[in-house]
């Protein structure tokens, strides 16, 4: 409901940092900013990436594939919000949810939120999930937090590290 929900969600967790993966304009990036948070978007869309310069030049926008990118860091949050999972090319998916996996502090969180029955299912985001070492901590069917029934459109999901007991 709220133009917002993205970064109300991932302000439950209060990271200091965050990885706004297949950022686009930058929407989400640029309100969690002006939150406080640090925070660095990346996507290969050069054309997004340039309006997301143009509303905040003084954000680290980074051009690069999800697949590949490498940020030289770790985020408190890695967030996927705005159908990222289904955009990528079919059978990249492992790839990218591995190397966003990569970029989540000890304690940290992957959040993806995306339509399902649209190529590329639940049960492999948490299948790809797992084989990056992620292990699932709560599913929504909103950014809004409402509560996940099988048979939704629509899942955000939280995953974390699977060897980290953390409470949130």
């Amino acid at each position: 409901q709220s133009i917002h929900g993205e970064a109300d969600f991932v302000c439950r967790f209060e990271p200091a940092s965050v990885l706004d993966a297949g950022c686009g304009t930058g929407r989400v990036g640029i309100e969690l900013a002006r939150r406080g948070i640090e925070v660095v978007g990346v996507d290969l869309d050069e054309a997004m990436l340039a309006a997301a310069r143009a509303k905040a030049p003084d954000l680290a926008w980074i051009a690069a594939d999800l697949r590949e990118v490498d940020v030289g860091r770790t985020f408190d949050v890695v967030v996927m919000p705005g159908n990222v999972m289904i955009f990528l090319a079919p059978g990249t998916e492992a790839e990218v949810v591995a190397n966003m996996a990569r970029h989540v502090s000890p304690g940290g969180r992957l959040i993806a939120g995306f339509q399902l029955r649209r190529g590329y299912e639940l049960s492999r985001y948490d299948a790809d999930c797992v084989a990056a070492g992620l292990e699932l901590d709560a599913r929504h069917s909103t950014w809004e937090g409402a509560p996940w029934k099988s048979g939704d459109d629509y899942a955000v999901t939280v995953h974390r590290h699977a060897n980290v007991d953390t409470v949130s």
